[in-house]
């Protein structure tokens, strides 16, 4: 007899309930911000990506609201069809400028933007080399190609060169790996990775969609940190939520590139354009990272003060070495522990287990922002003090 729906959704979700796994997400009653509400309580907020606190700021909304007057509510179709306004072209330009590329393509998220460009560029006969670590969007990318698919050990140039050497190909060979990775906060030691891909003749991809907004010039990301903005062979994809404060993801690299994805690139080609209002925050938050550099001399000064003292306390940060900071409690449930009881101090910062991390290296992710101020995180840090002793996390 076959399955039915009903029996199929009640033992998937039996099964997360019992290992613990189901999740509830809290809700925002409020914009997020620094300071918001989550499920009727005002909290100090340490678990969104909003780094650069523009998902709020009156800027975008302003222009954002003047998009949506002037170009409507919606695109109205695909973007090779009747879908691609004036301003998405004009975008996709003052993106490409700010990244320094021959070309920039705007997709609907950072998650099918790797979907997207993953399964245009790379076809059978190909070799892709991953970092164990790399996102997801990355992993399941990869699953719809028909490339040779090899994974090297995190961050680790000499492995890299050990996989290449002893899989040749006269295919395309690309290297992909994360700028920042999102679970620890280490940066890809981008500079080693692309000497050893060039040594074989790889062009190096690196999804930066927690490094926009964060390292480089302006918030250019890794691969302006490193040096390495104009290079034909590296080839930069992110997303433009997170410090960008709205939704989006992008491809920016050699100038081809656009031309060729939009002819192949199938979230794009069959999805609708990004809603004039969009366009219109997203032109915003590029425009005031580099009119005033402020923001990001708040964010990495919040940074430095936070990490620092979680040290002090004897907290495990893993030597995170960007705003991502990871507090290590060991095992799902004392990280799950943790996180109630920071909330009810009005702490909200989520815990993170298996499978999510490995095992015993379940944690609480914080992300500190250019909008905190010093309140803010003398407040965590005093509830991290108390819940970290009462749990023997910290003496």
């Amino acid at each position: 007899m076959p399955t039915s729906l009903s029996a199929r959704l009640s033992a998937e979700l039996a099964g997360l309930r019992e290992s613990g796994l189901l999740i509830h997400p809290r809700v925002l009653d409020a914009a997020n911000r620094a300071r918001t509400r989550v499920d009727g309580r005002e909290v100090v907020n340490l678990a969104s990506n909003n780094y650069l606190g523009f998902a709020d700021h009156p800027v975008l909304k302003a222009k954002a609201a003047a998009y949506l007057e002037e170009w409507g509510a919606g695109a109205g179709a695909v973007r090779t069809i009747a879908g691609t306004l004036r301003i998405h072209e004009d975008f996709e330009e003052q993106l490409a400028e700010f990244k320094h590329t021959g070309s920039a393509l705007v997709l609907q998220s950072g998650f099918t933007t790797n979907q997207g460009v993953l399964g245009t560029l790379l076809k059978e006969g190909d070799l892709v080399v991953s970092d164990e670590l790399n996102h997801a969007s990355i992993i399941d990318g990869l699953r719809l190609t028909k490339a040779t698919k090899k994974v090297y050990r995190h961050a680790d140039p000499d492995d890299l060169e050990r996989l290449l050497r002893e899989n040749d190909t006269d295919g395309l060979k690309l290297v992909v790996t994360d700028g920042v990775f999102s679970m620890d906060g280490d940066v890809a030691p981008l500079d080693r990775l692309v000497e050893v891909a060039r040594r074989y003749g790889a062009v190096t991809y690196v999804d930066d969609a927690h490094g926009s907004g964060v390292l480089g010039e302006a918030g250019r990301g890794t691969v302006h940190h490193f040096g390495m903005a104009e290079a034909e062979d590296v080839l930069q994809v992110g997303t433009l939520s997170k410090a960008w404060g709205v939704v989006g993801g992008y491809a920016a690299g050699h100038a081809d590139l656009k031309q060729l994805m939009l002819n192949r690139a199938r979230p794009y080609l069959f999805s609708t354009a990004q809603p004039p209002a969009v366009v219109g925050a997203l032109s915003a938050a590029l425009e005031l990272v580099q009119s005033d550099p402020s923001f990001m001399e708040r964010l990495w000064d919040n940074t430095r003060f936070f990490k620092s003292e979680l040290a002090r306390l004897g907290f495990d940060t893993m030597g995170s070495e960007t705003p991502i900071t990871p507090v290590i409690f060991g095992e799902a449930e004392a990280a799950f522990e943790a996180s109630r009881r920071l909330f009810a101090e009005g702490i909200f910062a989520v815990g993170l287990g298996f499978p999510t991390v490995p095992r015993g290296k379940a944690r609480i992710r914080n992300i500190v922002t250019a909008e905190h101020t010093r309140d803010d995180l003398e407040q965590a840090l005093a509830a991290y003090a108390r819940v970290g002793r009462a749990l023997g996390t910290i003496s």
